[in-house]
């Protein structure tokens, strides 16, 4: 299956698809004893239900009370067939209440069961699904598949997958007892039918309809918001707020509009329902009144009649709530399966890596970011290099050239079109991703804080590494001078994304953390950009005990800081032009002498080749 996703939130698929339903019962397999207790339930429930009328009007009326009014004959006293009748009914009443709480209990919490089982899958397959996945899926779309998609399918298990069966228990035992009391006025209610049909018929179109623009103006609302909010500085140092309000207000309308026709289509449904019946019930009354006189009916039969044709029409009033949470639960679960079902193959590599040296080996290797890519889609076109181990490679080329690309093809965040990329001699691909992963570290530019407190921040929750070990590494790269003037030092809490922490110290926190994992091999990614001067002087020192003893990769625009290292790859347009290390690359007077020479001028001017005449233009130099 592609890797694509792209669902928007205001796709809608049918209202009932049989092989949509099967999987979501499969959800519920583990509590199908549970729910067949709830099915069960609600024919105890139907039953009194229909009891209860029959109780009231039919028994109560034309046994009990009438002849205790009117002095007619009884089979037992008047009192004592009074309170016989009262035993009756609220036995029944007992019963309906303690089989309505069983059933609400058991609903909910097989309900919950199954929330919890299914979001406990989605971010399973979320935490194995590949990086170029959430390429092209924003984040808080995928959010939304645990939460409110979950959610939504929960509602349908719990208020209609049941009730559905109760809704037609109800109608199936209301009708039969209807025919088995008066077929004549039972006539009345089945002329009214065609009505009622067409008029479901017609609210369940319009209200789809209606449905599928709220939500998608909805969808745009949400995302207009969340952009506004993540932008707001921005908005606020260019002045444009009145702008983004305006935007946001014919938004905001346009989703108001949306609600008030959805609005309208409800407000006509309902009261058409309530003619529908008040209509039956005016027929029922006259004719059955009528009849009553005649004494073809007791006065107890028509208030059964009456009472019943109320019933009867209680799920038809339900129908459009129950309606649109299938068809939302429906289209919630279209777009949690199509997440469930995308291609996790690229974690199939099941060979065992060997005590890792950290050598690092790329073979003419090959890649795009595009599935299917063109001729001008290439980031990287046949690039070959070998890391010896515990050799320290620096890689530098203008933006764009493909040297972060380097670094995401190593860990595998992405997997190549062509060529091989090996660790130790064993092709990447053949390796499980954990075992690859657990031998590598990385400190990127911009460091991502975890909420938690310092210590997990550091050891990433790895209970296997002990505190001491963590602190000891915050020490070893003077983090833990910052760290000891915070109010509870290493157990201070951390705000969202590291907001209270500035960007430095968050990036000595970053190599703490990769010194505590203790990785063969390191990787850094633009680590010192953001670094003071002050506090770059701190960890360099720390930098350099660091990368003993371990095969590391650099990425720095500050070419000064990889001056030492053993190679230097100089990368341009995805391809490897040149390498080597730095005097001998400044000797070459190459791309490298020109993008060393635009920061420094230590030679004073001189002759530039054809190539390095190209970077300053590259770069737009004159």
């Amino acid at each position: 299956m592609p890797m694509e996703f792209h669902w928007e939130e205001e796709r809608l698929g049918k209202a009932y698809d049989a092989g949509l339903m099967k999987r979501l019962l499969g959800f519920v397999t583990p509590y199908k004893w549970l729910f067949a207790v709830a099915i069960l339930l609600s024919l105890v429930i139907t039953a009194t239900e229909l009891a209860i009328p029959a109780i009231i009007l039919k028994v109560g009326v034309d046994q009990f009370l009438k002849p205790a009014v009117t002095g007619g004959s009884s089979a037992m006293p008047p009192m004592a067939g009074v309170i016989r009748w009262a035993w009756i009914l609220g036995g029944v009443l007992v019963v309906r209440f303690v089989a309505s709480v069983a059933q609400r209990y058991i609903l909910e919490y097989s309900g919950q069961r199954v929330m919890y089982d299914m979001r406990t899958q989605i971010f399973g397959q979320l935490m194995r699904l590949p990086v170029r996945f959430y390429d092209t899926n924003p984040v808080g779309r995928l959010v939304t598949r645990a939460t409110n998609d979950v959610a939504a399918i929960n509602e349908m298990y719990t208020a209609v997958l049941v009730n559905a069966f109760q809704d037609v228990f109800l109608l199936v035992g209301i009708f039969g007892v209807l025919l088995a009391v008066s077929w004549q006025l039972t006539l009345i209610i089945i002329v009214l039918l065609p009505l009622i049909v067409w008029i479901t018929m017609e609210f369940r179109k319009r209200a789809r309809d209606a449905y599928r623009e709220v939500r998608r103006k909805l969808a745009k609302l949400n995302a207009y918001v969340s952009e506004s909010l993540s932008g707001m500085r921005v908005t606020q140092l260019f002045v444009r707020e009145r702008d983004s309000h305006d935007m946001f207000a014919a938004i905001n309308r346009e989703e108001f509009d949306a609600q008030m026709r959805q609005l309208k289509i409800f407000s006509i449904f309902q009261p058409m329902i309530g003619f529908t019946r008040t209509l039956g019930l005016g027929l029922i009354a006259v004719i059955g009144g009528y009849a009553t006189i005649e004494g073809l009916i007791t006065v107890g039969t028509l208030g059964l009649f009456w009472d019943y044709t109320e019933r009867l029409f209680r799920p038809i009033r339900d129908l459009a709530e129950r309606y649109n949470i299938l068809q939302g639960a429906m289209a919630a679960s279209e777009r949690i399966f199509e997440l469930l079902d995308q291609n996790t193959e690229q974690y199939a590599g099941e060979r065992a890596l060997p005590r890792l040296d950290g050598k690092i080996e790329f073979r003419d290797v090959w890649f795009s970011y595009q599935e299917d890519p063109g001729e001008g889609d290439w980031v990287l076109k046949g690039v070959s290099f070998t890391v010896e181990p515990g050799e320290r490679v620096a890689i530098v080329g203008p933006t764009g050239s493909g040297k972060s690309t380097i670094i995401n093809l190593i860990l595998r965040l992405y997997e190549i079109q062509q060529g091989q990329i090996l660790v130790d001699g064993v092709d990447t691909r053949d390796v499980p991703l954990e075992e690859l992963r657990q031998e590598m570290a990385v400190v990127l530019q911009d460091v991502f804080m975890f909420s938690g407190d310092i210590l997990s921040n550091i050891r990433l929750r790895e209970d296997e590494i002990p505190r001491h070990e963590a602190i000891d590494a915050a020490r070893f790269v003077h983090a833990d001078e910052f760290i000891q003037e915070l109010p509870e030092d290493y157990d201070t809490e951390v705000k969202e994304r590291g907001s209270t922490l500035s960007v430095g110290e968050r990036q000595l926190l970053a190599f703490a953390r990769a010194v505590a994992f203790d990785p063969k091999i390191l990787i850094l990614d633009e680590a010192t950009a953001n670094i003071d001067s002050q506090t770059e002087s701190l960890i360099q020192d720390s930098i350099e005990r660091i990368l003993q003893g371990r095969t590391s990769i650099v990425i720095a625009h500050r070419l000064s800081t990889i001056r030492n290292s053993d190679k230097i790859l100089v990368l341009h347009k995805g391809q490897l032009i040149e390498a080597g290390t730095h005097e001998e690359l400044m000797a070459r007077g190459g791309m490298y002498h020109a993008l060393y020479s635009l920061q420094f001028d230590e030679t004073g001017p001189r002759p530039l080749s054809e190539e390095a005449t190209g970077a300053h233009l590259e770069l737009g130099e004159d």
